[in-house]
């Protein structure tokens, strides 16, 4: 199908971490699928060759018969050359390599500090965030100089640091940050209409859902479905699955994937706090006391999975040689939608259409009971260069100790960062739940070593 080039919008869209191994790969199908939009994504990444194998791969995508639109894909030498001009920003980068990721995940094993992702609280997520907010730092200051009235789509963890820190470097800045692991709770709710009460080909976009929350920690306040309130159907559905779990069968069974879950903790959180926990089980599992992590058998008994990161390196080798496959030809293209709703925002900012879906965005007030200026998660309203966020409501007086002191504990992880204070640093994080049963000498010599395996990512300041 041709593309009307006099009706689509054409852009200039940067894209850093542009060598991404697979995330990039499903943007670049929903671009190609839209015939709304066209133009240029400028791809930049710190190892040129990953962003050239890209822009390959972009460009074939773009040349496939079934593709309704047409992008130019380019690599970038600088992030000067790929943000000056640009309309939209997409950030998706993996701050650090693998040796630091195993830091992160595994160096807190030694006192029985199980996590199953590592990526946004506790003592992984403090150090990835040490790491990766002097980054966002550069890329923060780089978008004022070169962009300043640009769009900015984040997708890197700490989802909630890198969209504060962006903020803090430039206040003026139009950024948010995307994440679908409410999507997956909203696709729970359609499936328990299904199987409970009979009503098949609901799909989550049919759901009205009230977000509130932090990234990987968002509760549903309110779930409904053409006016029925969902929230006594999930109560029975809790009660009746959480001893077994609530297997959705196939692929998606929990011991078919380190991603997937038996929504036992989901279950546990409803009955003890009253509201829908919206993320994934390893997600959510991280931001209580080690209830559900004390030990690889509880977690096990809770039917969720550690991700290792001798699995993420098998499965970085996996995608490598897949790249491979689609640069040669071996593995044909096939265009299908990622489920992501990027390039769905990017219209709704061009004026193409309104859109509600949950967003990371500073607190204006959505959530009257945290502070603001903090990054909350809660639904808003994406139009015409513009982002209302939606009004949540205070959170339950329940519920807001546990997101509370995570949000305290990300601001002082912010200032960390910045001012270099080891002091503060050490102080937050072992204020993170998860380290409550670790003693103080045990947990200063932890972090110092955790520490010293980020330093060449760190300035200097740290290690005078």
């Amino acid at each position: 199908m041709a593309v009307d080039l006099g009706k689509a919008k054409e852009l200039n869209v940067a894209y850093i971490g542009g060598g991404s191994r697979g995330w990039a790969w499903g943007f670049m199908m929903d671009l190609a699928m839209d015939a709304d939009m066209c133009g240029t994504v400028r791809l930049y990444d710190i190892d040129p060759s990953a962003a050239r194998r890209n822009e390959i791969i972009g460009n074939k995508i773009s040349a496939h018969k079934d593709a309704v639109s047409r992008w130019h894909y380019e690599v970038s030498d600088s992030l000067e050359q790929a943000l000056t001009g640009a309309d939209f920003v997409v950030i998706s980068i993996l701050p650090g390599t693998f040796e630091e990721m195993r830091s992160d995940v595994h160096l807190p094993e030694r006192v029985n500090v199980w996590q199953p992702v590592g990526d946004t609280v506790g003592a992984g997520g403090f150090m990835r965030a040490m790491r990766t907010i002097p980054m966002y730092v550069t890329i923060g200051e780089a978008i004022r100089d070169y962009a300043p009235e640009v769009w900015v789509i984040n997708y890197t963890n700490p989802m909630s640091l890198c969209v504060r820190t962006l903020y803090e470097v430039f206040p003026q800045i139009k950024a948010f940050g995307c994440c679908h692991e409410v999507f997956g709770t909203q696709k729970l709710l359609c499936s328990m209409l299904e199987t409970e009460a009979g009503i098949p080909g609901v799909v989550r976009q049919d759901l009205y859902t009230t977000v509130t929350g932090i990234n990987h920690f968002t509760w549903l306040t309110r779930a409904s479905y053409k006016g029925i309130d969902l929230f006594p159907l999930y109560a029975k559905f809790a009660d009746k699955y959480f001893e077994t779990g609530y297997d959705e069968g196939g692929d998606k069974n929990w011991m078919n994937s380190h991603f997937n879950c038996a929504q036992r903790v989901k279950f546990d959180l409803f009955r003890r706090y009253g509201a829908i926990a919206a993320a994934g089980d390893r997600h959510l599992a991280e931001f209580t006391a080690p209830w559900y992590t004390e030990n690889p058998d509880v977690i096990r008994d809770w039917k969720f999975s550690l991700t290792t990161v001798d699995w993420r390196v098998k499965d970085l080798g996996d995608r490598m040689e897949r790249s491979d496959n689609l640069i040669s030809g071996k593995e044909e293209l096939v265009l299908k939608p990622s489920g992501e709703e990027g390039h769905l925002l990017l219209k709704a900012v061009l004026g193409l259409g309104d859109l509600v879906s949950n967003v990371n965005i500073p607190n204006r007030g959505q959530i009257p009971n945290l502070p603001l200026g903090s990054v909350v998660e809660t639904n808003a309203l994406f139009g015409q260069n513009r982002i209302e966020p939606v009004f949540a409501g205070e959170m339950p007086s329940n519920i807001l100790p546990l997101v509370a002191r995570h949000v305290y504990n990300q601001e002082n992880t912010l200032k960390t960062a910045l001012t270099c204070d080891r002091k503060l640093g050490f102080s937050t994080f072992i204020n993170d739940p998860q380290m409550a049963s670790v003693s103080i000498k045990d947990a200063q010599k932890l972090f110092d070593d955790m520490l010293e395996n980020q330093r060449k990512y760190l300035p200097e300041q740290w290690f005078k």
